[in-house]
């Protein structure tokens, strides 16, 4: 294990010399810049969930409103934290990088660790979630169980293929599905408000609980919907400037998604009668018919919510990839996921997606429904382990006072921030339910017997 107060050897380098050599000379590979980083956070973060979200939350009344505006600060205190974090250390991992550079491999390799599992395992969730907009689209595919299962498979390995195309396809994939899905939700979010009808907003509080009873259980459902927002920051060695973009897309990113799922929830709630949107299955459909009428809204939000589930699963496909690919090379993960082709770590790409590829059939083939619940549910507890690691390292490295890491002049604004961050990580932790991090922690139990075994081999390597 290294010493905590030591760098990787990655982590020492300049953003220059952690660029791939094949990024100089393979036309296949080109660096992200500002925009195409922005898009990525904003992908990531917005995935099928915002299609869903106002009629979940809905029950609660419009004190959802007041947690949602709650989860959004926490959520860009720790998009600051991670954008302070990649000015000092640009590279590839993001929480991965972090995390070691502070407490060392093992810490490392759990951030890894849970980190990899979030990203393939969501990924399955997602493309079996997408199957249901599809249907509206293409009857045909919910005729029988295979049609569906082969449906979510083409939707992962669609992504897959531009990312195996090489980082210049994925950028060019992310922003094409960022403005085309965002196209019908500004629709609503900002034109909804010229139709708005407060009558329509229903009770502050809806249920028998106290306010805080009331926002806690609001927060829960939403606790969530800001998952993506260290995107820039784990593929920050295919961006551009990293030292400068990476926390400038992070906070942009996160930023633009929280005024949508403000305003687009808050025009919903405008838009559709409270007692209508409580039992809605398609909320933003029914938001659009409210506004003009008729009943093309339904084919209008399943597309956006096929476009916005294959951009989603385009960057997490990359960003499940990216962590294994830097453990690699510090010899945490095994070595075949140190390859690279065309910008992108090929065989992490083709590993992960083929695991959520038979996640994907044995939900379908197994009638195992709950089984995959539980696995979704998991990963809401195993993304937030990378969380609470990194901005625990920010916190060690201001109170450690290593200057070379933060900057002494903003050091209580950055500590306030650090410890919000950390607050916040807390309660996504708290709000994964006892079960989901039960499940959660075995899943990181069996991570320590992977890392026994690539750290015995290291040790037998270099004796």
């Amino acid at each position: 294990m290294t010493s905590t107060a030591a760098l990787p050897a990655e982590a020492t380098a300049t953003p220059e010399a952690t660029a791939s050599p094949e990024q100089g000379r393979d036309p296949h590979a080109r660096r992200f810049g500002l925009p195409i980083a922005t898009c990525l956070v904003m992908g990531n973060i917005i995935g099928g969930g915002i299609f869903l979200l106002p009629a979940s939350v809905a029950p609660f009344g419009t004190i959802s409103l007041v947690a949602f505006a709650v989860l959004t600060l926490g959520a860009i205190a720790l998009a600051l934290v991670f954008g302070r974090l990649a000015h000092r250390h640009p590279q590839t991992g993001g929480p991965y990088v972090y995390a070691r550079a502070a407490f060392g491999d093992f810490a490392g390799f759990l951030a890894a660790w849970s980190y990899w599992i979030t990203s393939w395992v969501s990924n399955a969730a997602l493309a079996v979630a997408s199957v249901g907009y599809l249907c509206v689209l293409f009857p045909a595919i919910g005729e029988h169980k295979w049609s569906m299962c082969l449906a979510a498979l083409a939707m992962q390995w669609l992504p897959a293929l531009a990312n195996l195309a090489g980082t210049r396809y994925v950028g060019a994939v992310q922003l094409v599905a960022t403005v085309l899905k965002f196209a019908p939700l500004l629709l609503v979010a900002v034109g909804g408000l010229f139709f708005f009808d407060p009558a329509n907003l229903g009770p502050f509080q809806a249920t028998g609980q106290s306010p805080a009873g009331a926002l806690s259980a609001s927060a829960a459902i939403l606790l969530f919907s800001y998952l993506g927002v260290e995107s820039a920051a784990v593929s920050a060695g295919e961006v551009r400037d990293p030292a400068r973009n990476v926390g400038r897309a992070t906070i942009l990113g996160t930023t633009g998604a929280a005024v949508v799922y403000l305003l687009g929830t808050l025009s919903v709630f405008g838009l559709v009668a409270h007692e209508k949107l409580v039992s809605s299955e398609a909320p933003f459909t029914d938001a659009v018919d409210a506004m003009f009428g008729g009943t093309w809204g339904g084919t209008l939000v399943a597309c956006a919510a096929v476009v916005s589930m294959a951009g989603a699963l385009n960057g997490w496909t990359l960003l499940s990839a990216q962590t294994p690919y830097a453990a690699a090379k510090d010899g945490l993960f095994p070595r075949a996921f140190e390859k690279k082709r065309r910008g992108v770590p090929v065989v992490g790409v083709v590993v992960t997606t083929s695991l959520a590829s038979a996640l994907t059939v044995y939900n379908y083939t197994a009638g195992s429904e709950g089984v995959f619940e539980i696995l979704v549910l998991v990963t809401t507890f195993t993304a937030t382990v990378p969380y609470l690691l990194s901005t625990a390292a920010q916190i060690y490295f201001l109170l450690s006072g290593q200057g070379d890491r933060v900057r002494r002049g903003r050091l209580v604004r950055d500590g306030v921030l650090a410890v919000l961050a950390f607050g916040f990580s807390l309660w996504l932790v708290a709000g994964s339910g006892y079960a989901a991090v039960y499940q959660g922690v075995l899943f990181l139990f069996a991570g320590v017997a992977v890392y026994a075994a690539m750290a015995g081999r290291r040790q037998r390597t270099a004796a």
